[in-house]
């Protein structure tokens, strides 16, 4: 009895030595796993500091985008808009000692005359036709105005039109169609032949549009008759950054008989006015010629939200913007903008063969990349330690 109890008290004691073994063994083992965890950690932290020094020196490291040889560029302010009307300045055109301007929005469709001495009211046109979303004007030969009513923000007009205020009698209002379906545009230029061209906002390739066939009381149809792609820009402004860049808001023509070395025809967008020649004349055909070929950038910088552009007979370029920021709509000047452009060593800048891409740094590629490696390694790290803790 004695030898059995002691054996069995004996056995007991081996029992309770293999458990206390089992349970230091099992702490030991927890301990090398947690160790484990800690050493791999460790290795990774200097990975992770040199992917990020990798990330930042990419970075770093990015080219900046070259932007189109530019001989001119705006400077100060000209004059401030005091007319309340024009706080959404849109469209501006030349008329001899006055300059013609229209803003957004309103119910009724209206061209405010001002002195380019310094932007006071003079007169106005208008009639009694409720526009949807005026863009900009043009002028015709006969010095009647072409209010541009084809803004289409939502892609949902059936039709846009175009308003047409003489000097004397009555208004005229011919609706378009496009072939394509809608098209938001705020850019319009009659030509010297009275056709009148719409220049679609596609950022990218911006289509050309002219009536095929005479305007009349009806709908007349459009026909795509070209495109601009113009090349990228780094002028600061504008409500779109670099796309701005790209995106046109407006148009002008230099006017018949201008005085100076010749005429130019003009598309602006938020940041920068480009100027084209005009081989082949003025017509409708001779524009859309025109515009295909290399132009000459005019930069206006810091415009919030720049719309306007038109060319007086002198060669001077002016450029108006919205109020904005508590800043009124103001207008600025480029003098002989138009002389310059013509001159044979003009620096002049070829359109792109496709529409630029969105203005990406070149290392993107790589940041991202290495952003991808510091993830992995990040949840290598993390799953390991929660594999630590579950073993314990």
């Amino acid at each position: 009895m004695l030898v059995r109890c002691c054996g069995v008290v004996r056995l007991g004691v081996v029992r309770l030595g293999v458990v206390r073994i089992g349970a230091v063994g099992v702490r030991r083992a927890a301990r090398r796993r947690r160790h484990r965890a800690l050493t791999a950690l460790r290795l990774l932290v200097p990975l992770l500091v040199l992917v990020a020094g990798l990330v930042a020196s990419s970075a770093m490291a990015v080219p900046s985008v070259m932007a189109a040889p530019s001989a001119m560029a705006a400077t100060g302010v000209t004059c401030a808009v005091p007319d309340q009307r024009l706080t959404e300045l849109s469209g501006l055109v030349a008329d001899g000692a006055r300059w013609w301007a229209i803003a957004d929005g309103g119910r009724v469709s209206r061209a405010i005359s001002l002195d380019p001495g310094g932007c006071a009211t003079t007169g106005e046109r208008s009639a009694p036709i409720d526009p949807v979303d005026v863009e900009d004007v043009g002028i015709g030969p006969d010095g009647a105005l072409w209010l541009a009513d084809i803004g289409d923000n939502t892609g949902e007009r059936d039709t846009v039109a175009a308003i047409v205020l003489p000097s004397a009698g009555p208004a005229r209002l011919h609706r378009f169609a496009y072939p394509d379906g809608p098209h938001d545009a705020e850019a319009l230029v009659v030509a010297d032949d009275g056709v009148p061209l719409i220049v679609t906002k596609t950022v990218g390739a911006a289509g050309i549009y002219r009536p095929d066939g005479a305007p009349g009381a009806g709908t007349t149809p459009l026909r795509r008759v070209g495109q601009i792609v113009l090349p990228e820009s780094t002028t600061p402004g504008g409500p779109l950054g670099s796309a701005g860049s790209r995106t046109i808001t407006g148009a002008g023509l230099s006017p018949a008989g201008a005085a100076g070395p010749g005429r130019v025809v003009a598309v602006r967008t938020y940041t920068d006015a480009w100027l084209f020649r005009l081989p082949s004349g003025a017509t409708a055909s001779g524009l859309v010629e025109a515009l295909a070929g290399p132009p000459v950038q005019v930069a206006l910088p810091d415009e919030a939200q720049g719309e306007a552009v038109a060319l007086t007979a002198d060669g001077t370029l002016v450029s108006g913007g919205e109020a904005r920021g508590g800043r009124p709509a103001t207008i600025r000047t480029v003098p002989g903008a138009v002389g310059e452009a013509v001159a044979p060593d003009a620096p002049v800048a070829a359109q792109p063969d496709a529409p630029p891409g969105p203005s990406t740094p070149a290392a993107l590629p790589a940041i991202i990349g290495a952003g991808t490696v510091a993830v992995l390694l990040c949840g290598l790290a993390v799953a390991m330690t929660l594999h630590a803790r579950r073993r314990r």
